[in-house]
């Protein structure tokens, strides 16, 4: 396999130099740190993917019941808002868009959510002045204008806002004593995805304030979907009742 050719160019996307000489030329499969990297690229484009459509499900239950009932609009605001620090951090600092890129996707199923909470809470103009200002904000925090010491702020803080937008939605499932219009896919699936991003991190970015983000996120998103298991339960068992 040439290494300038269109699918040794296309290979190199997951197997990058010198992995590559290191596998397709020297035939040396065995090398860990080669290894780590290949496995770190294919999880890290894995999650991209699946980042496509993680909170569709969310989405389309939101959507279908026309309520965002046991959705705290608060908790979502702050995901939004860690997910937006994080990716216009990562994307400032240049890591690999692998380490990152679900960032994006994300945002912009996370600002529906947001809209169609507010909608269907009977404001289709703060709805909409809501989508508005994100799209402003997102786009100035994306663009060279953003100083990379406000973002590094964000990033820092990160962590504190990942456990508020996360204990705020646990301490809502607790009061209502249900999760509501809350996903189960979404969650488990935010769950592993961030599970995941600890170990691609680790290996892409080497950055302790990215790393320590999701290591919270992970812990986080796994109360909540232990709180989905345990509401899914009780529902089954009052229902046999």
């Amino acid at each position: 396999m040439t290494e300038n050719g269109f699918i040794a160019k296309t290979v190199q996307i997951l197997v990058p130099q010198p992995c590559f000489s290191k596998f397709f030329v020297d035939l040396n499969f065995l090398d860990v740190a080669c290894l780590k990297t290949v496995v770190s690229k294919c999880l890290g484009f894995a999650i991209i993917l699946g980042s496509l459509i993680v909170k569709v499900p969310q989405i389309i239950k939101i959507v279908r019941a026309k309520s965002g009932k046991g959705i705290s609009f608060s908790s979502v605001l702050f995901e939004l808002i860690a997910i937006t620090a994080n990716t216009s951090y990562s994307f400032a600092k240049g890591f690999p868009f692998s380490s990152y890129g679900e960032g994006l996707f994300l945002a912009i199923q996370t600002s529906l959510i947001a809209f169609f909470v507010i909608l269907y809470r009977g404001s289709l103009l703060n709805s909409g002045l809501f989508l508005g200002a994100y799209g402003a904000i997102m786009a100035y925090l994306l663009s060279p204008a953003a100083p990379i010491q406000l973002l590094a702020f964000l990033q820092s803080v990160n962590i504190l806002i990942v456990i508020l937008s996360k204990m705020i939605q646990v301490v809502a499932n607790y009061q209502n004593g249900s999760t509501g219009q809350l996903s189960a896919v979404t969650v488990f699936l935010l769950f592993l995805g961030s599970v995941a991003r600890i170990f691609t991190s680790i290996q892409e970015t080497g950055d302790s304030l990215v790393i320590s983000t999701y290591m919270v996120a992970s812990v986080c998103n796994g109360l909540l979907a232990s709180q989905i298991l345990y509401y899914w339960n009780t529902d089954r068992q009052t229902k046999t009742k």
